[in-house]
């Protein structure tokens, strides 16, 4: 079973440019991420687009629904801002049953020797093998509902909530 990765930016990829004070994008860090973590999962990796979340689009949605759509591969894992994930996850939900779907990021980018990234990839990796079809996020160790969670911004982590909540 080989597991389609779309890279999408957010947390996970962001540099620091120690000149300028600022965090920007490169190269995403999925490949190394997955050899230091020794993974054994065959993956194919697609990087959409290297952008941090609060700047996605609807267009970059579609490009994001339209890739989900049209790869063969029925187990797909999003790396994605955690800021607008939930918003990606509501839109691939309308219009894909067929598929396992799961989004996952990190809270803190892996350049800045954080392990929240690599630790989220991995349970993300093990989620999008054993979940029925259906769309979900993997934070924290747990996986979620899309329309079952939310980001708690002050504990800096996601959460359960009641659907009718979002």
């Amino acid at each position: 079973m080989k597991i389609k990765i779309f890279i999408t930016g957010g947390t996970f990829d962001k540099e620091y440019n120690e000149i300028k004070g600022e965090l920007f994008f490169k190269d995403t860090h999925l490949p190394e991420m997955l050899n230091m973590g020794r993974c054994r999962v065959l993956v194919e990796i697609r990087t959409l687009m290297m952008i941090d979340s609060l700047d996605m689009k609807d267009d970059d949605r579609k490009i994001i629904l339209e890739n989900c759509k049209n790869t063969k591969e029925e187990r797909i894992l999003i790396t994605h801002g955690t800021d607008t994930m939930i918003e990606t996850a509501k839109l691939l939900a309308k219009d894909i049953q067929n598929k396992t779907i799961v989004l996952t990021g990190a809270m803190i980018p892996y350049k800045f020797g954080s392990f929240d990234g690599l630790f989220n990839l991995g349970s993300a990796l093990a989620f999008v093998q054993t979940l029925p079809k259906g769309v979900y996020i993997a934070m924290n160790g747990k996986y979620f509902h899309w329309d079952k969670v939310r980001k708690n911004k002050d504990l800096g982590e996601f959460e359960d909530i009641e659907p009718d909540l979002i």
